[in-house]
């Protein structure tokens, strides 16, 4: 996502964050990675090569694993074609570490360098990407564990699904859907309303309207991925039957709400974004951009199908993978486990646990948060206006700030804020919420990490079209 239009009253100096960083005190090990960003070929599916931007030449990128306390510096080698950065996505990092180019750090120009340093601050499941454009869409994605060594554990093994939708190689790019959004102003059933935006026309290859998140999205792919592979060529997991197995599940996709069951089997959900909630058992749950759940399952005996079926899209199939724990058939591509056909849950639902909840306190300040936005043309911003037109959002530090967060459109929005965690009225903690169509929620944070920070929506498209504002702290 570009940000190279911010426009604050009050900034802290990037060389004064980088200072700050640099001075931090090393609470743990020091754990250094190098991270190379190029153009790779990939076989995206059996006799199908792409040309991808990866990490390290995988796809998706290397798991880069913590413990919470441990200094993380990494090394990111450029050799793409064009500048790059890495965002910690929901890892409130140092300001100048946050990987937003003209916002908190400078980009990496093609053929540079550069090294991010920060103290691995609480455990959980956590990813990184650019926010660069639409890189995110290309392949530039990968998990980041932070280990807890407090945790008790309780499970035989961890498995981490990152979940995906693919279109880069495969006829068109990112950046060439992008401008055709632009250029087509959403597509020839689009009828805009502007800025006032409650309109969101449809694609081909989407349904319209359907509940609970009204339109599905901006972009037709044609596949999706659970770890890099297609249903014709999953990832196969193994493991005993009777085991009981963490998942950290992430959605790396830039356009594609999932519904994700695992067939015969509940799923007790333990996480999201990173903060404990009450232990809840579901069959089946719905993962927003950005958004990430640990849950716990005790493993039956036999072949499963883990599905992750994208909301509201009507072609390029569903995303797969495959668990095995004894013998039988390999389940179909379009596996239909009857979990997914039962009650969804719905994240922002989820109950904390005690040790994830704010501090009780009064906000100091209340901003209000509207998103709005439209098809025709192809424009979507916050508070009244697209990114660069808009004035940030302002707060003081130390303040416990709410924002009154109204999604002013048809389309449900992944709303994520930089630099910072955030309460629902529950108290549930998270750094990424799905707003359905015309929903309104308030979230409190405490500002608490100085600096300048990004809040926008998680849909990289809608991103790139103007919808983000700034978070500027101001003394």
């Amino acid at each position: 996502m570009t940000t190279a239009r911010l426009r604050v009253t009050k900034v802290l100096p990037l060389l004064g964050a980088l200072a700050a960083a640099a001075a931090a005190p090393a609470l743990g090990a020091v754990r250094e990675f190098t991270l190379t960003a190029a153009a790779s070929t990939w076989e995206i599916s059996p006799g199908q090569k792409v040309v991808a931007w990866t990490y390290n030449q995988t796809l998706p990128g290397p798991e880069l694993r913590v413990s919470a306390g441990d200094v993380v510096r990494v090394t990111l080698v450029n050799q793409l074609p064009e500048a790059t950065t890495i965002h910690w996505h929901g890892v409130p990092v140092p300001n100048g570490m946050d990987g937003v180019p003209g916002v908190t750090a400078p980009v990496v120009a093609r053929g540079a360098r550069f090294t991010y340093e920060f103290p691995a601050p609480d455990p959980g499941t956590y990813f990184f990407h650019p926010h660069v454009g639409v890189q995110l869409d290309r392949g530039l994605y990968a998990p980041l564990i932070i280990d807890d060594p407090r945790e008790p554990g309780g499970y035989d093994a961890e498995w981490v699904l990152v979940l995906d939708d693919w279109i880069d190689g495969t006829g068109t790019t990112p950046d060439e859907v992008l401008a055709k959004l632009i250029a087509d102003g959403g597509g020839p059933a689009a009828h805009g309303m502007g800025m006032g935006g409650m309109d969101h026309g449809s694609m081909g290859g989407m349904s319209m309207g359907s509940g609970p998140w009204g339109d599905a999205g901006d972009v037709t792919y044609p596949m999706f991925l659970i770890n890099g592979r297609p249903p014709t060529d999953p990832d196969v997991l193994t493991a005993r039957p009777g085991q009981r197995v963490r998942l950290r599940i992430i959605n790396a996709a830039s356009d594609t709400i999932f519904s994700l069951a695992l067939g015969g089997h509940r799923l007790t959900v333990t996480h999201t974004d990173g903060y404990a909630v009450q232990p809840t058992t579901v069959g089946a749950l719905y993962v927003g951009m950005g958004e990430r759940y640990d849950a716990i399952v005790t493993l039956a005996d036999g072949v499963f199908p883990l599905v992750a079926r994208p909301f509201g899209k009507t072609s390029g199939g569903q995303a797969l993978g495959v668990i095995r724990t004894g013998s039988g058939v390999a389940p179909a591509p379009d596996a239909n486990p009857v979990e997914l056909d039962g009650q969804v849950l719905i994240g922002s639902q989820l109950q904390p646990a005690e040790s994830a909840k704010l501090p009780a306190k009064t906000a100091d300040a209340a901003l209000d948060l509207t998103l709005q936005g439209s098809m025709k043309p192809y424009q979507w911003g916050i508070n009244g206006a697209p990114y660069g037109k808009n004035q940030p959002l302002t707060v003081k530090a130390g303040q416990r700030l709410r924002l009154n967060a109204m999604n002013m459109s048809m389309m449900t929005h992944p709303l994520h804020v930089h630099g910072h965690t955030f309460a629902l009225p529950s108290g549930l903690r998270k750094d990424t919420v799905l707003l359905a169509p015309m929903q309104a929620v308030a979230i409190d944070l405490d500002a608490d990490n100085p600096g300048d920070w990004m809040v926008h929506c998680h849909n990289a498209y809608h991103g790139e079209a103007g919808m983000m504002i700034a978070l500027a702290y101001t003394t």
